[in-house]
């Protein structure tokens, strides 16, 4: 069985770093999932003006208000199939910034060979995820193609929207996987940011989601 790293990225999957294929190589028959613990450097919402419209997302488990250097963080991932049989990878990432632990949570999904990200404890917001790897190795990924789903299924386009950007690798320098992420909005800029680097580790599991990552509500448009 695949990863829905793996079944996108197809030949390209080999040419990650080693340690990457291992993070990315989690899949529903795995018997395991992945939690990872560390600092980010800087993380949060570096546009004031975009911080009273984040501490309503923030309820939501998807972006938050908060802009910290030195933030403590814990990732959670959890490979299984979802209610409608995809094979899927569920994240839950608490961003402690002292005064607030943030939750930011989200599901990939594959489907017809293509990748929906769905975010936030609802996940009535998705995007379209691609995934490349770069000449050394990084995973490289893109979210693009908002839609919200609100009864219906609003698209929202890219060159009124944002594109989230995410690097991954492995720092063998310091025996740790770094990753880099930014949302960036075309007209208003960075609107979201977190850097730094984390040890991960490899758990027992049975495919069933605990009860603290399951959202509130499964979507299977895409």
């Amino acid at each position: 069985m695949e990863s829905v790293y793996q079944h996108v990225l197809g030949r390209e999957f080999p040419k990650l770093q080693p340690e990457l294929r291992a993070y990315f190589g989690l899949h529903a028959g795995s018997g395991k999932y992945g939690i990872g613990q560390g600092i980010f450097d800087v993380a949060g919402c570096p546009a004031w003006f975009a911080r009273p419209a984040f501490r309503l997302t923030a309820l939501e488990n998807a972006f938050f208000p908060e802009y910290s250097s030195r933030v403590p963080f814990t990732i959670r991932n959890y490979p299984h199939l979802d209610p409608f049989g995809r094979s899927s990878l569920t994240a839950r990432r608490e961003i402690d910034f002292g005064t607030a632990l943030r939750v930011f949570e989200d599901t990939t999904s594959l489907s017809d060979g293509r990748l929906t990200d769905y975010v936030g404890r609802h996940r009535r917001m998705a995007t379209a995820l691609t995934c490349s790897v770069s000449d050394d190795g990084r995973m490289r990924m893109v979210s693009s193609a908002t839609r919200i789903y609100a009864g219906l299924r609003i698209p929202v386009p890219d060159a009124v929207g944002a594109l989230a950007f995410v690097e991954q690798w492995w720092d063998a320098d310091v025996g740790r996987f770094r990753i880099s992420s930014r949302v960036v909005h075309r007209q208003l800029g960075t609107l979201l940011v977190y850097a730094g680097a984390f040890d991960y580790r490899l758990e027992a599991f049975d495919g069933t989601l605990p009860p603290e990552a399951q959202p509130r509500r499964w979507e299977e448009r895409t």
